[in-house]
């Protein structure tokens, strides 16, 4: 088990959504003193959004990661990876998928909800959420809740991934739109469920810092009572910032570390070639 090390796994440059190039993103990591980072580009390979990677830019921005990676070799570790979506009836984060691009790791992550009546991305602007919530559901908010969190499980029990991204992302709005209680009973097992799932999977669940350093909300993804849960399920934990400016990188990490202390987790973790290493909170 190493000492406490400076991580990050989920890092967005401007191949995707991010702000900076990940040669500044490279540049910014060192220093600050990370030993290890990895980037990890929206993706919804072989389709995209807008704000992901485009099918044709997959192969550049890979090889512009690698040539990063040789140019920190023996200074500090630069991991190629991407932040999959899972789409209902278009994409799931899958490695045998990504296979011909060759990727040390893949977030799975759900942004996109898909019902009989169209989709909303519950990662769009307050205004976004609250027309598709209109829109899609006549403003039910608890089914909204149950709809995300039931795809998260489909993405978690049919994909091949090693980290799972923000486990609880339908909360970013829910401080403005106040469209569901997080204290309500059906709530709270959605979250087991999940976590249940989770740990079948057998992934690494994240702790990301992301809202708080973009100003979406003052908390962390998961919250402390599902970080909870998530840890008496077993499930492996790492700090991540998914950082989309170079200012961002290490945003909240002791929060982060409080947290998981909370929680109960003596330890994060990472994932490296198909091995998972441990790194003491400290």
């Amino acid at each position: 088990m190493d000492s406490m090390q400076k991580i990050n796994f989920h890092t967005h440059t401007t191949f995707c959504d991010g702000k900076d190039t990940p040669e500044r993103m490279a540049q910014a990591a060192f220093a600050k003193g990370f030993s290890v980072l990895g980037f990890s580009g929206h993706s919804m390979f072989p389709f995209a959004a807008k704000w992901h990677i485009a099918p044709r830019e997959h192969q550049a921005y890979v090889s512009s990661i690698r040539k990063i990676a040789a140019d920190y070799e023996g200074r500090m570790s630069i991991k190629c990876g991407f932040e999959a979506d899972y789409v209902r009836g278009i994409c799931i984060p899958d490695k045998e998928f990504y296979s011909e691009l060759s990727p040390d790791f893949l977030i799975g992550s759900v942004h996109y909800v898909v019902t009989e009546k169209g989709h909303y991305s519950v990662d769009s602007s307050a205004e976004r959420v609250s027309r598709g919530l209109e829109i899609l559901y006549r403003n039910d908010g608890k089914q909204a809740v149950q709809d995300y969190f039931e795809a998260q499980r489909f993405m978690l029990a049919h994909g091949n991934f090693e980290i799972w991204g923000h486990p609880d992302l339908i909360r970013k709005r829910n401080g403005i739109l106040h469209f569901f209680d997080e204290n309500e009973n059906w709530y709270r097992e959605e979250l087991r469920l999940t976590a249940k799932a989770a740990a079948a999977a057998g992934v690494i669940a994240e702790i990301n810092t992301g809202a708080i350093a973009r100003g979406a909300m003052d908390a962390l993804y998961p919250s402390d009572e599902f970080l909870k849960i998530i840890h008496d399920e077993g499930i492996p934990v790492m700090i991540n910032s998914d950082a989309h400016s170079a200012d961002g990188l290490d945003c909240a990490f002791d929060r982060a570390k409080k947290a998981a202390l909370r929680a109960g987790y003596t330890e994060t973790v990472w994932p490296d070639g198909g091995k998972i290493k441990t790194v003491r909170i400290v």
